[in-house]
């Protein structure tokens, strides 16, 4: 299970702009989303910093306003179920003391795979708002539409596209710097050649300049 120690937004809820009532939910450029999505890719450089794959979260709620702040843990705390999203939705269910995430927004610098869009219809989330597709495992859009699918018993609105230059552009130098790391060990360790290669399957949430 994802951590959930991980602390709370420390700025008070009265300091968040209140929910907007003209909120386009449609306009992945609504200043709403780009103001969220911008704090969402603040715990993506805190993922980078980390040697994390830079992914952030953050989830909006109506009425208290920003309740949850995360960033992938995976290699932190061994747990492959500690993608941001999973972090931030465990935080989040404990500030609201329900598990249920009713009148809340997610926002994903990366779209949700499988087991966070699965995460989201559990969560009750009504509504998505990630910034760049995943052409590897997305599952909002890109390869399944969990989150939306008819056949389940509950679905969220998903917006996409929200700073997603800059959602990709942070993936991108990252794979671009561990790529690079390999290529020098392997010059100069040519008897090991690629045990220091981060495996390819860490890359599969954002690979696509690799296909």
């Amino acid at each position: 299970m994802a951590d959930s120690s991980s602390p709370l937004p420390q700025e008070p809820a009265a300091a968040i702009q209140p929910w907007p009532i003209d909120l386009s939910l449609s306009d992945p450029q609504h200043p709403f989303h780009r103001l969220h999505m911008e704090m969402a890719l603040e715990e993506a450089r805190q993922a980078f910093a980390e040697d994390e794959v830079p992914v952030g979260a953050v989830i909006v709620s109506a009425q208290h306003g920003v309740i949850a702040r995360a960033h992938n843990q995976r290699e932190t705390l061994r747990d492959p179920t500690a993608h941001a999203e999973m972090i931030a939705i465990t935080q989040a269910a404990h500030f609201l003391k329900s598990w249920r995430l009713e009148r809340c927004v997610l926002y994903v610098t990366l779209e949700p795979c499988p087991m966070c869009a699965g995460a989201v219809v559990q969560a009750r989330l009504p509504f998505v708002v990630y910034g760049t597709a995943d052409p590897k495992a997305g599952a909002c859009h890109t390869l399944y539409q969990i989150a939306s699918d008819t056949r389940l018993n509950h679905r969220a609105q998903v917006i996409a596209g929200t700073l997603a230059e800059s959602c990709a552009a942070i993936l991108s130098e990252f794979f671009r710097q561990k790529r690079a790391l390999g290529k020098k060990n392997d010059a100069g360790l040519p008897g090991i050649i690629g045990l220091t290669r981060r495996p390819k399957s860490c890359e599969s949430r954002f690979a696509s300049e690799e296909s």
